[in-house]
């Protein structure tokens, strides 16, 4: 049953997930938000609702592992299976907005998650106030550089402009649907998560960074594949690095504001996170080495090999 629990539950997640972004971005067209804004800040709060609550979810219920495990794990799969499996199909192109500002934005944000649980074993609520804060912070200068760059119309490409006559009641109808699908979904999946990480004899860290990580990155990584062999434009590098700075920013920080996070198994610290900064960290050489400012197919499967080996001894160790 646990395995049926965790697949509901993802399943949950994405229907819950979709239909919030609707809702989200109707809500915005109403309130008369621009489709830059709406781009940028409200679609990649509503993307992070389902890791927001199966974090808050798991915390709540005392499995803090879990909640640390699904944004690490994440951010690991993020660029280990996603940007791994896409480079493979048709390669990326690095704009030097990636290194110039979102990357070291990342870094920034991993290694400063690494010093505060290191500090006190915890993410206390001060602490997750304080990563809110640096998001708004990035988010005031991702909106001011949006502006300046030609990326205006790129980011505005992304919002469907159908949503922009949808009506109060179905937009209240969507974000009906979506909280019930987010709470249930969330909440089955950390259930089914503990009761197979009983019957497989591993952490519930262990099934958080493995298997609810990679669940919580499918969606993506799908609708990623399925541009990339249409020969669509693929995967944005930014998107995938700005979803990493709103999983440590946002999730951890509005988990931790509810309930503070504290670290229950000495793996997250001493080889979880280092393999989440070191997936981050790599993307700067792989932009220089080899053929510049791209990550072709060679390099997505030594991407994609590691994270497997980062899959594989999770379970061993």
């Amino acid at each position: 049953m646990s395995i049926v629990f965790i697949i509901a539950g993802l399943v949950l997640l994405v229907v819950g997930g979709e239909f919030l972004v609707r809702a989200a971005i109707g809500l915005s067209f109403k309130l008369k938000l621009s489709k830059m804004i709406i781009g940028l800040t409200v679609v990649s709060f509503a993307t992070s609702a389902p890791e927001l609550l199966v974090s808050v979810q798991a915390a709540m219920e005392g499995f803090s592992d879990i909640s640390l495990g699904n944004v690490i794990g994440s951010n690991i799969a993020n660029i280990g299976l996603v940007l791994g499996v896409t480079a493979i199909i048709a390669p990326l192109t690095i704009d030097k907005d990636f290194y110039k500002f979102n990357w070291p934005m990342m870094m920034i944000l991993s290694i400063l998650l690494y010093f505060i649980l290191s500090s006190g074993n915890e993410i206390s609520q001060i602490e997750g106030a304080g990563l809110l804060l640096i998001l708004v912070v990035y988010l005031f200068l991702l909106i001011k550089r949006a502006r300046k760059s030609s990326k205006t119309e790129e980011v505005s490409d992304e919002v469907d402009d159908s949503l922009a006559v949808v009506s109060n009641f179905k937009i209240g109808i969507w974000l009906l649907i979506g909280a019930a699908a987010l709470y249930f979904g969330s909440t089955m999946l950390v259930d089914g998560a503990v009761e197979l990480a009983v019957k497989l004899g591993v952490s519930e860290r262990v099934i958080a960074v493995t298997m609810i990580a990679v669940g919580t990155s499918v969606p993506e990584l799908a609708a990623s594949v399925i541009a990339a062999l249409k020969k669509e434009k693929a995967l944005s590098l930014g998107n995938l690095i700005g979803s990493n700075i709103f999983n440590i920013a946002s999730v951890l920080g509005v988990t931790a504001l509810i309930q503070p996070i504290k670290v229950n198994s000495t793996e997250i610290l001493s080889n979880d996170i280092w393999w989440m900064i070191g997936f981050a960290a790599v993307l700067i050489p792989m932009a220089f080495i080899g053929k510049r400012f791209e990550i072709g197919r060679v390099k997505g499967f030594i991407i994609l090999v590691a994270y497997c080996a980062f899959i594989s001894m999770a379970f061993i160790n």
